[in-house]
Parts: C-alpha cells; sequence; structure tokens
C-alpha cells in the first residue's frame, strides 16, 4: 500500500495540463525588475547604483543576516534605477532595474552541459557556497537554504528527505526537472548529504508521476543511500511536515523544526539549484515556471529569468485567453490573486495559473452548517472553522491558545467547506496578528 501522511488532506481535481511539456528557455527580457525581498527573512542591501554595468551572476544585493539571502543579476546590462515597484504581494517594494544589452555571463561560471560528478567541497563549503550563491526554498517557501543545511549544536540530521511531490494542482515545473535535470539531482542529493554529514536521502514523489518515478529509480540505483519514495496522492503531501510524516513516519511536535525528528528537507528544484553552485559556480538567478490553465492555448514550463515580467511568459504561453477571471501567482490551493500582470517572477514562482471567470468566482458565503469537514481535512489537527471565528472577533489569546501558528495555509479547509466560507483569510489576519503579539514579547 502506498504511504502517506496520517492526518487529513484532500484531493482536488490535478489538471496537470502542462505535464510532459519540455522545457523551454524564455527569451532574455528587455528590462527586469529583481526585488529585494524575495526570501523569508531580511531583504538584501543593493550594492550597485544606478549607471553600474553588471553581467549575468553578478551580485547586486547583498544578505544582512543570517536568515536572509544574496540577489545576483540575471541579465547583463546597465542599472536603471533602484525604484519600489509592484510585486505579487499587490504592495510596491524595492527592486533593483536594469535594461538589458546582450547576454554577457560572469566568467567564473561554467556553463558547459557537462555532468560534474566529483564532489571536492568540504560540508563546510558546501554551506558556505550555498549561501553566497542566493540558493532558497524553490518549492514556494523560499527559506534561504544554507540556514537549514546549519543544523543547530546538540541536533543531528539522521536523513535528508527530497521534495518531489508538487501536490498543488495545475503545476508541473518540478516533475519536468525531475524528467531532464535527473543526473544534476542526483549530484545534488549527494552534494547536500555531504553538508548534513548523513548517509540516507529519499525522495518522495507522488503517485500520479509514473514516468519521474520510474526515471529516478533507474538514476538513484547507481548511487549509494538514496532511494526513491513513491506516494498516494494527497495534498498537501509537499508541506515539510506532511512528507516527513509520509517518509518516515515521524510528527514533529508543535512549534518545533524538522530537525527535532532528525529530518532536512529540502525541494527537487533547489537540489539542482545546490548542483549548480557548488559544481558549476553559478548562482540562483533562473528557475522553471509552470503556465497553466483550463483555457491557455500553449500550457509550458519555461526556464525564466527572475525580474522578468509575468506578461512575458503568458504570451509565451498564447496570451491571456478572452475568459480569464484571475491570473494567480502559484497553484490555486496556496496561490494567490495578481493585480497586475506586470509583476515580476522572483526565485519564490513556482507557477502561473490563469483561472477562467467560470471557475474563478467564489461562492457565497453562508453559515456555518457545522458539518466538521474542515476540522477532518486539516493536516495540523486543527479546528479552522473556531480558529476563522476567534480571527474574525478578533480574540487573538484564543488563537494563539488553539495553535493557529501551526497553521501551514494549505487551504484544505476552504477548499471543503460546503457554506463557501472563506476560513483560510480569516486564519491568516489571525496569523498575522497573534504572529506580532508573540514576536513583540520576545523583544
Amino acid at each position: 500500500m502506498l504511504k502517506t501522511f496520517s492526518l487529513g488532506g484532500v484531493h482536488p481535481a490535478e489538471n496537470k495540463f502542462s505535464a510532459g511539456q519540455k522545457i523551454e528557455i524564455l527569451p532574455v527580457p528587455e528590462q527586469v525588475s529583481v526585488p529585494i525581498a524575495q526570501h523569508i527573512g531580511a531583504p538584501s542591501e543593493p550594492v550597485v547604483n544606478k549607471g553600474d554595468e553588471v553581467k549575468v551572476g553578478q551580485l547586486i544585493a547583498k544578505s544582512t543576516g543570517f536568515v536572509s539571502a544574496n540577489i545576483h543579476s540575471p541579465v547583463s546590462g546597465k542599472v536603471f534605477k533602484i525604484d519600489e515597484v509592484l510585486d505579487a504581494s499587490g504592495y510596491k517594494r524595492k527592486a533593483i532595474i536594469i535594461k538589458t544589452e546582450g547576454d554577457e555571463w560572469d566568467e567564473s561560471i561554467d556553463r558547459s552541459e557537462d555532468l560534474v560528478t566529483e564532489i571536492t567541497a568540504t560540508p563546510e563549503e558546501i554551506v558556505k557556497k550555498v549561501g553566497e550563491a542566493g540558493i532558497v526554498g524553490l518549492g514556494g517557501a523560499t527559506f534561504p537554504a544554507h540556514v537549514k543545511l546549519s543544523v543547530p549544536p546538540g541536533k543531528k540530521c539522521e536523513v535528508l528527505i527530497l521534495n518531489g511531490v508538487e501536490c498543488e494542482p495545475y503545476l508541473t515545473a518540478d516533475h519536468q526537472l525531475m524528467m531532464e535535470k535527473g543526473d544534476e539531482m542526483m549530484v545534488g542529493t549527494q552534494i547536500l548529504m555531504k553538508a548534513l554529514k548523513v548517509d540516507k536521502a529519499i525522495i518522495g514523489i507522488e503517485n500520479n508521476k509514473p514516468d519521474a518515478i520510474k526515471h529516478m529509480k533507474d538514476l538513484a540505483s547507481k548511487y549509494e543511500g538514496i532511494s526513491i519514495q513513491p506516494l498516494k496522492v494527497q495534498y498537501p503531501q509537499g508541506g515539510e511536515k506532511q512528507l516527513i510524516d509520509a517518509c518516515i513516519q515521524r510528527q514533529i511536535p508543535s512549534g518545533k523544526l524538522p530537525i527535532e525528528v532528525g529530518a532536512v528537507v529540502q525541494n527537487v528544484g533547489t537540489t539542482v539549484a545546490v548542483y549548480e553552485a557548488i559544481q558549476k559556480n553559478k548562482p540562483l538567478f533562473e528557475r522553471v515556471v509552470t503556465v497553466t490553465g483550463k483555457s491557455v492555448s500553449k500550457p509550458s514550463n519555461f526556464m525564466t529569468r527572475v525580474g522578468t515580467p509575468l506578461n512575458q511568459l503568458i504570451e509565451a504561453a498564447g496570451g491571456l485567453p478572452e475568459d480569464t477571471g484571475k491570473v494567480i501567482g502559484g497553484g490555486p490551493m496556496m496561490g494567490k490573486a495578481l493585480s497586475s500582470t506586470e509583476v515580476p517572477i522572483t526565485k519564490g514562482s513556482s507557477g502561473v495559473l490563469i483561472m477562467p471567470d467560470k471557475i474563478a468566482k467564489r461562492p457565497k458565503m453562508e453559515a456555518c452548517i457545522r458539518c466538521s469537514k474542515c476540522v477532518t481535512v486539516c493536516p495540523m489537527g486543527l479546528s479552522p472553522y473556531l480558529l476563522s471565528t476567534v480571527s474574525d472577533k478578533a480574540i487573538w489569546d484564543r488563537a494563539e491558545e488553539e495553535k493557529i501558528m501551526d497553521c501551514i495555509e494549505c487551504g484544505s479547509c476552504s477548499y471543503t467547506c460546503p457554506a463557501g466560507r472563506p476560513l483560510l483569510d480569516y486564519i491568516r489576519l489571525g496569523k498575522g496578528n497573534v504572529g506580532r503579539i508573540m514576536r513583540s514579547r520576545t523583544k
């Protein structure tokens, strides 16, 4: 029997229209807007000024703390200005705007296709280099990768788990990356194992990707300590806590991190980026982005430079359909509707979903019927109806007591609610307020 996580979960329609579409390299844009906050943690500090000439892969913004990330130029050209631009959050944030001239890469980057299998870097050098390369979690959470690789004193990592689940409907970027960059992924896995000083790695892949499971199993047979774990299709299996539960049947205590149960989780896309950083000296400035939707004429997977305007990807996928109701950054469950198609692609942009008007509208909100479906599907064992109510009424002490900060914002509760209640919206509001209160106590 296929494994999955033990608590809750849903199975939305998969709609993987772009599955099997080879990764296309998107043309370099004429201008990029590179936000300085593309990761969890402190924003980066620009190290370039207006008028400076930059090359592809050159450092343009430096991390400002341990939980922060360097940012590198995705194009060659001249810094036009440093200004505020609208990003996926709907707010204007500081970004470095570069006008493209040619495509001149930093000379230290190895651009050859040759697979480099020999790992000469020490564990400490790997962690340092991953930090310098600005690598963050490419599954969407954008947590700086070097932080995860820095195991706290007194803790020990026993197993590395790679997330190849891609449980979010519509998205296929990770699936296609496994099919096309499997060898690099295997070497990247060995690099991460060396950094963490572990001899065991598990790559979790859901059973709706049989081609990826077979391909990765064939490749893993040549590498010691790497195994493939096929998983039952269940959303949100890509969440760290759920994936650890599914792969090694260990549950992370409330408020704790995966290292508490001896595990570190990295996304498969992050793993390829680690390979490129360590073996090819290539920092993170591009990623695979799925552009898809029921009415999209050419659902695609694009290798896209960070800072590329969203509308360039939409045009490359056949343009905006006439019946478009919403453009979503990410997938339908955890993604957010965008206010503009000119927002830039960032390190955390896994997909662009174009939803037809018919299915983009939210249902009319009715009174809660006390059916407890939201409780049944919550993968964190919470009571979403209650958290939503106390957030609406601003009863923050009760929200904290009911462990609102444990919510992973997967949206399973809103998805399953027959009364059409925006449970997650209220919970997000509550989390923001409770988080602020908790942080104020530690100052």
